[in-house]
């Protein structure tokens, strides 16, 4: 069963790949909407997987199975989004610095006109951050396309303190409830 991951993202086909599936990348087209006056944001991330999910489903009519997901941090129940410049990242890790924080992922899936979708949450802790790691790891590059500024499974390993919850959904995708609900649409790990 063709198994489509409706993104670009590396890190998503990696850990796709680590545990066994063979996705097929299909970018979604779908332009990512403001959060909705009152929504929360799990239901914002699970809405913004959906979209994505059948933005491509419409796309691939042979597809057999789409999965999407969209990723936040969340601080004090406001969305941090990817920073916009080298500024802008100094600024969020600064506001992160020595705080919990959740990552929450939301997941879809599109099974022969079948959705699921679902969020998971992560708490993050973050080590109170000198300036100079901020600046030191601001200067890695790495924050600028990551939300939240930092990125777990790279050099942003050094500012985590702890975290509660999946760690793969830190970096992008839950794989666990992931795995669980592709074996029941039928899509095999090779």
């Amino acid at each position: 069963m063709k198994l489509v991951l409706a993104s670009a993202s590396p890190r998503r086909v990696s850990l796709l790949r680590q545990v066994g599936y063979k996705p097929v990348a299909c970018p979604s087209n779908f332009s990512e909407e403001p959060v909705v006056q009152g929504e929360n944001p799990a239901d914002y991330v699970k809405r913004q997987a959906l979209q994505k999910a059948r933005e491509v489903a419409a796309r691939q009519p042979d597809a057999s199975v789409v999965l999407a997901a969209d990723t936040v941090v969340v601080l004090e129940n406001e969305i941090i989004g990817k920073p916009a410049d080298a500024s802008e990242a100094v600024a969020i890790l600064r506001r992160l610095s020595g705080k919990r924080h959740v990552v929450m992922t939301g997941v879809a899936i599109i099974a022969e006109h079948n959705e699921w979708q679902e969020c998971a949450s992560t708490a993050v802790y973050m080590r109170a951050l000198p300036d100079s790691l901020i600046d030191w790891y601001v200067g890695t590059g790495e924050p600028l396309d990551k939300a939240g500024a930092y990125g777990i499974q790279g050099k942003g390993a050094l500012l985590v303190e702890k975290i509660e919850g999946c760690y793969f959904n830190v970096v992008g995708l839950p794989l666990a409830i992931v795995a669980d609900h592709l074996e029941q649409s039928g899509v095999q790990r090779e």
